[in-house]
């Protein structure tokens, strides 16, 4: 008669993670004063790891896309290094220009993580814990094993990413994360790195944000023209003359095959659907349908 087998021991089943569903901060007065809202942003990416190659950035891209889409003309996108008196001068120079900021990178627990405390020293203000973001924090991470094990060392350090510019606005825009997007000066909005946190905190920023009526937005149509960029200059550059006080323009963006497409931004819709037909006429070409356009977009970011 064979020997039972011995009962193996089996590893308990995980807890589930908790569901996570924190309340919204309440959307402020306007900070730019009322009937007042955003026309110019710049963006200002901050971090070694993107100089040296070792990250790609993403997030100046998907800002840039952000702004387009909710009528904010960009103006500049600067790269800098883990650096406080590059993002001590850069970030006075954007706050100063124009009228959203934001910042990216540099908020986590490292040594190397100093764009809080750099612009807490930027606007001359002392660094403070934020109790409620601790309290998120703890509450999002209790049922990680990890957080038991922490010495106090390594408590801290995680603690420093709740460690905001006493002034400052702290806009909790996400629900299901502890992650808030802090605000100074009513324009300078400090984002982290990740994309994927980057891109879910700047989409729920949007109703605490200034936005100009949809109707004021600029209207961008795409022309598609089997011609290389050198036979359709001429054209181009006349018909850019013509429209400039229509504050209407052109751009042409050559095909790695023949062809290139020509894109006509406006405020009035009607009028760049107008232009788009002479165009796609005069250059033998057709017009993209939205379809195609974010086909050509989605393409381009990967």
């Amino acid at each position: 008669m064979a020997a039972p087998k011995p009962i193996e021991d089996k590893p308990l089943p995980k807890p589930p993670a908790p569901v996570i569903d924190f309340p919204i901060s309440q959307i402020p007065n306007n900070p730019l004063g009322e009937g007042q809202y955003i026309k110019t942003a710049g963006a200002l990416i901050i971090g070694d790891e993107i100089l040296n190659g070792n990250t790609l950035d993403r997030n100046s891209n998907y800002f840039a896309r952000f702004c387009f889409e909710n009528g904010i003309e960009l103006k500049r996108i600067e790269v800098i290094a883990d650096d406080e008196d590059e993002i001590i001068e850069a970030s006075r120079r954007m706050v100063e220009k124009f009228d959203f900021v934001i910042t990216s990178g540099g908020i986590g627990p490292t040594h190397d993580d100093i764009t809080y405390a750099s612009l807490a020293a930027s606007f001359g203000q002392e660094l403070k814990y934020h109790n409620e973001t601790l309290r998120r924090m703890e509450e999002a991470s209790r049922h990680r094993t990890w957080m038991s094990q922490q010495s106090e060392e390594q408590r801290t350090a995680r603690k420093r990413m709740a460690l905001f510019p006493e002034a400052a606005e702290v806009l909790f825009v996400a629900g299901d994360s502890w992650v808030p997007v802090v605000r100074l000066k009513g324009k300078l909005c400090i984002f982290p790195g990740i994309p994927a946190l980057f891109q879910k905190l700047l989409d729920n920023l949007k109703p605490f944000l200034p936005l100009s009526p949809e109707d004021e937005r600029p209207f961008r149509l795409q022309v598609f023209t089997s011609l290389p960029e050198s036979s359709i200059a001429p054209f181009l550059t006349a018909l850019q003359k013509r429209v400039k006080p229509e504050n209407i323009r052109i751009g042409s963006y050559p095909l790695l095959h023949p062809g290139a497409h020509v894109a006509l931004i406006g405020s009035d819709r009607e009028r760049v659907k107008e232009l788009g037909l002479e165009v796609a006429k005069e250059l033998q070409g057709r017009i993209l349908s939205e379809e195609e356009t974010e086909a050509m977009t989605r393409a381009k970011r990967q």
